[in-house]
């Protein structure tokens, strides 16, 4: 059994390294910020010594076995639903993944020091940490560039289908994301024609745009100048 001063410390401990990631997830402003994290962190680790240390009385008795990992598991799945609540649905975008996913890995941080593993539990924070924060400016400025699109056609009355356009943008058709044809009212021989693609980059989009324009029956295609 370890001094009742370690077992303090490593609540302390579990405290400090959870306010580092979770001061990241503030500066952003999400939802689990800084004690949010903090508080998974410390309930992980009180978690784990109450499964490690907290049953010495009973293994005294005779044919009392216990599993000592049995508790500190229960914190794996657990966390999934706090996680769950930090996960939102913006329109066709999910936002909090992220987020829930740090509150999952300090969860596994807390039930580290518990353990009493201190260095896998500070390396985990600084890898955590790295992934969080230091790669963020290299994924936004690798995805500025590639960002979803929608065009707007004008053709011909059943002029253009989905096997016109697949066949016109061959391995491009895969991110086709939405393909929405409508008859202009007072005007009996025209369609006009929405597609919103995934992810494209300024370079695709002028080739898009002369795939399109190259299709039979295509009058007229401009791109609709805003982000999706």
């Amino acid at each position: 059994m370890v001094s009742q001063l370690e077992l303090v410390a490593r609540l302390v401990m579990a405290a400090a390294l959870g306010s580092v990631i979770g001061f990241e997830r503030e500066r952003l402003s999400w939802a689990a910020g800084l004690r949010t994290h903090m508080l998974v962190c410390v309930g992980s680790a009180l978690i784990m010594i109450v499964s490690a240390f907290g049953f010495q009385d009973a293994l005294g008795g005779p044919h009392v076995v216990l599993d000592p990992s049995r508790v500190a598991a229960q914190v794996v799945s657990g966390i999934g639903f706090l996680g769950a609540g930090t996960i939102l649905l913006r329109g066709e975008v999910i936002r909090g993944l992220t987020t829930a996913a740090s509150l999952w890995s300090v969860a596994a941080i807390g039930l580290a020091i518990g353990g009493g593993l201190y260095t896998a539990a500070v390396a985990a924070t600084l890898i955590i940490l790295l992934i969080l924060a230091g790669l963020k400016p290299i994924e936004s400025k690798y995805f500025a560039s590639k960002r979803s699109r929608e065009f707007r056609l004008t053709a011909g009355r059943g002029a253009l289908t989905m096997v016109q356009l697949n066949k016109a943008l061959g391995a491009r058709s895969r991110l086709v994301r939405q393909f929405v044809v409508q008859h202009l009212e007072g005007v009996n021989d025209v369609d006009e024609i929405t597609i919103s693609f995934n992810r494209l980059s300024i370079g695709e989009v002028s080739q898009v745009l002369d795939q399109l324009q190259a299709i039979p029956g295509v009058r007229e295609v401009t791109e609709v100048d805003r982000p999706l």
